[in-house]
């Protein structure tokens, strides 16, 4: 009796269909697959890969594509007005705390755009062609965002592209982060990824996944003194709101 792979020359193709594959086969298929609350992740060549032999500091730690309480998000941004000088939302992407994405879409501005800012946002003219509106953009991600913790790097331009706002108690800014500023001074996201995580990021065009991803290992690796600062100072402000004397009305004087 003649050998099942030599009958068939495509065995192995064989075997992959029917999941018999190698464990990482099964994994990256399990991976492409994967679905968020918004539809299919999106696989994308700058999810910071990188080539065999190498360790990949921001690859996520986990499989688990769940909404955490936690989500780091970056933001990039396309030129509208006449001049192309006001920023306007052009890619908003979404990790959670193990860094996998969550949510990850090219946005059409209300404006037409007139500089793609391709060198550092990474963005092309096809990739708007097929983009979601801006207020669709707007809703989903404030319905992500809600009651959850946000992690980011200067969070302010990201929050004000989105014409949204955030509690600030749930905030976690790696660019105001006392820890990791510099006299004071607010140091650049790839100079912190470089100097706390030993990663070199940003060369070139920016990955809004790389980005989030970095801040998100940011504020995990000081997550536990971050958090008792943030309780410490809640603690503060209503022991100083008890202490506030209340302002007694003025006794009107009689009329004459």
């Amino acid at each position: 009796m003649k050998n099942p792979k030599q009958l068939n020359p495509n065995w192995a193709q064989l075997r992959q269909k029917l999941g018999h594959g190698s464990d990482l086969s099964s994994k990256k298929s399990r991976t492409e697959t994967q679905e968020t609350i918004l539809g299919k992740r999106k696989e994308r060549s700058d999810e910071g890969e990188v080539s065999d032999g190498e360790t990949n500091i921001l690859a996520p730690t986990s499989s688990d594509s769940s909404i955490t309480d936690e989500i780091a998000m970056d933001c990039e941004m396309v030129g509208v007005s006449p001049l192309g000088n006001k920023s306007a939302l052009g890619r908003v992407t979404l990790v959670n705390k193990f860094g996998n994405v969550i949510y990850d879409e090219h946005v059409r501005p209300v404006e037409r755009v007139v500089d793609f800012r391709t060198q550092i946002s990474g963005i092309r003219p096809r990739d708007l062609k097929k983009a979601k509106d801006f207020r669709v953009v707007q809703k989903e991600v404030a319905e992500l965002l809600k009651g959850r913790i946000l992690v980011g790097h200067a969070l302010r331009n990201d929050l004000k592209a989105l014409l949204l706002s955030h509690p600030k108690k749930d905030i976690r800014d790696t660019a105001e982060y006392q820890p990791y500023l510099k006299e004071g001074r607010k140091k650049a996201l790839r100079h912190l990824a470089e100097e706390v995580l030993g990663v070199k990021i940003q060369n070139g065009e920016h990955c809004p996944v790389e980005d989030a991803r970095a801040a998100m290992m940011l504020y995990l690796k000081k997550r536990r003194e971050w958090e008792r600062s943030v309780k410490d100072f809640v603690k503060m402000r209503l022991k100083q709101k008890k202490r506030k004397p209340k302002k007694h009305k003025k006794e009107s004087s009689p009329a004459s």
